[in-house]
């Protein structure tokens, strides 16, 4: 049974209702063998949604009930629509109802069993596959992002577990999913179907394939079964809600339920990382929406404008390492003459300080606030669905690296004149100069395998920096030329 909407075409087995193809109309595969053709988040022979219900030791697979759909097509236009499953069998009846929104691609499920005699409650177990299926080009970077995922935002990596191993995740959940890098399935209780997914959620053990990378052979986890049970009341009705779609921030948030949780940002540094990762692709959305730009273009704008803004503070750094270098000179001497006074020592030297209105850490805060910034966008440009596929010029994908790493080399030469510029006017000294060729080869080689759209912002971000660096070495050149 096929329910298709401008977001989704999605398929319906009879053999218990089960969601066999889930393809997502707005996104193209990348993955080798699907030939640029929408993304299919199931993977073959796997179905999500498989049920069972577990009632008195006994366990029913509903997989084995062949239903009666209520149409073989259906299409969500401007209306609600909903897709009915119903069967008997052993004198037992099951009625199973989807509901389709439109613009969404969260559904919902409802359900009733009457059975003979009635009976207590029962336990409704829904599976969600074994993963998602892979759809990028670079499927073991794909498997990285491999997570179980709860309400919580406890996320558990498919590749803590050992092929053939299981684990319980104790609950209640009000939802708990699998995702991949840029895709999320997950299942949702609804606030009328107390309690929650409780009683643990069974993770079974995933198979891996070894890989060769950059840092020799690893193991990384390419699929994991998930099992979430649901409590069902004595009336044998249940119900929860479904979500198959893109891990996209705002819509994820504005479904609620701490839903965009699912796609944390910063890993171990994410306290830090993550608010300004979401203010840092909320800017750059609007930015987009507004202006109707490339995203490439607003990259290249919003670079010049975080460089315009510190362009104060840059000031201020750059003074504060001149006058640092006009004390140089009485430093050296303060440290020559009381050497061996060390109270006495530093007196003199916070004195020079002060009268030569010198902040030694004055060129140190301006120079690190970018670094934030910066370190945000690598997460959202490894994480952030809005960059995926995206090109600019000659760049196929700004969420991939450059094929002809041009970006990663205009970086670093760029780099080396910021710091070329910045070594005009100061006195000569093996280390830095030793810096001044080291750094900017090993960023170089760093970020040749980064996301070509982090590389532009910072390549723009260095050559808007060159005037101001222009400006403070010729001024460096004037403060010697008077000091001799």
């Amino acid at each position: 049974m096929w329910v298709t909407s401008p977001l989704y075409r999605l398929g319906f087995s009879t053999q218990g209702g089960e969601l066999v193809w889930a393809e997502l109309t707005g996104y193209r595969s990348f993955a080798p063998q699907d030939s640029g053709r929408p993304v299919q988040l199931v993977p073959q022979g796997v179905p999500l949604l498989a049920s069972a219900l577990t009632a008195g030791g006994d366990t029913v697979s509903l997989a084995d009930w062949h239903l009666m759909p209520s149409a073989s097509a259906l299409r969500v236009g401007q209306d609600t629509v909903t897709l009915r499953f119903t069967a008997s069998r052993g004198g037992a009846d099951l009625s199973l109802e989807y509901r389709f929104f439109p613009g969404e691609y969260d559904f919902q499920v409802r359900g009733q069993v009457a059975r003979p005699g009635g009976g207590g409650g029962a336990t409704l177990l829904v599976g969600l596959g074994d993963g998602v299926r892979s759809v990028e080009a670079d499927s073991i970077d794909d498997f990285r992002h491999y997570a179980v995922v709860t309400k919580a935002a406890k996320t558990q990596s498919t590749a803590f577990l050992k092929p053939g191993e299981r684990k319980v995740l104790d609950g209640p959940f009000e939802w708990a999913g699998v995702k991949s890098k840029y895709f999320f399935v997950a299942a949702l209780a609804i606030a009328e179907n107390q309690p929650q997914f409780g009683g643990g959620i069974a993770m079974g053990g995933p198979s891996s394939v070894t890989a060769s990378s950059l840092f020799g052979k690893s193991g990384v986890a390419t699929r994991t079964a998930l099992a979430l049970t649901l409590p069902v009341p004595p009336a044998g009705a249940f119900g929860y809600d479904v979500y198959v779609g893109p891990l996209e921030y705002r819509r994820l948030a504005r479904l609620g339920h701490d839903l965009d949780d699912a796609n944390p940002y910063g890993g171990f540094l994410r306290p830090i990382i993550q608010p300004v990762s979401v203010l840092v692709v909320n800017i750059l959305i609007w930015m987009h929406d507004r202006l109707s730009l490339a995203y490439g273009w607003v990259l290249i704008i919003f670079g010049v404008l975080i460089r315009v803004l510190l362009w104060p503070l840059n000031q201020k750094a750059m003074e504060s390492s001149i006058r640092m270098q006009a004390v140089a000179p009485l430093l050296r001497d303060v440290q020559q003459r009381y050497k061996a006074e060390p109270e006495r020592l530093q007196r003199e030297t916070l004195r020079i300080y002060k009268e030569h209105n010198v902040n030694p850490l004055g060129g140190c805060l301006p120079m690190l606030l970018p670094l934030p910034v910066l370190f945000a966008l690598f997460f959202v440009f490894a994480n952030t669905i809005e960059f995926r596929g995206v090109p600019f010029l000659w760049l196929p994908d700004l969420s991939r690296p450059d094929p002809l790493y041009i970006i990663p080399l205009v970086m670093g030469l760029s780099m080396f004149a910021v710091s070329k510029l910045g070594q005009i006017g100061v006195p000569p000294n093996p280390q830095t100069k030793t810096m001044l060729y080291f750094m900017p080869a090993f960023m170089t080689l760093l970020f040749l395998r980064f996301a070509s759209g982090l590389n532009l912002y910072y390549a723009v971000q260095n050559i808007v920096s060159l005037p101001q660096q222009y400006q403070i070495a010729m001024r460096r050149m004037r403060e010697q030329g008077k000091r001799t």
